[in-house]
């Protein structure tokens, strides 16, 4: 039941606790599951250029992304 928050909870290091950024990079919190699930799709498969995000995308398996995606989309910004 939180594997979806477990996953999500690796990007906090960079997109803030429960992905509400204090500032530098964007809030997940509150995204449409839409946008984000396109988001990590685009940086996995190198359609957005990205210093760190592409490596990150590609541990992820589709079904993860979805999850997290998810997760964040249920969060209050």
């Amino acid at each position: 039941p939180n594997l979806a928050r477990n996953i999500a909870a690796s990007c906090n290091g960079c997109h803030g606790t429960n992905g509400v950024s204090q500032g530098g990079m964007p809030t997940l919190a509150g995204q449409s599951k839409a946008d984000l699930v396109r988001k990590m799709q685009d940086f996995k498969a190198g359609r957005t250029p990205a210093t760190i995000m592409h490596h990150h995308a590609k541990g992820y398996t589709d079904q993860q992304i979805d999850l997290a995606a998810g997760w964040f989309a249920a969060q209050k910004p």
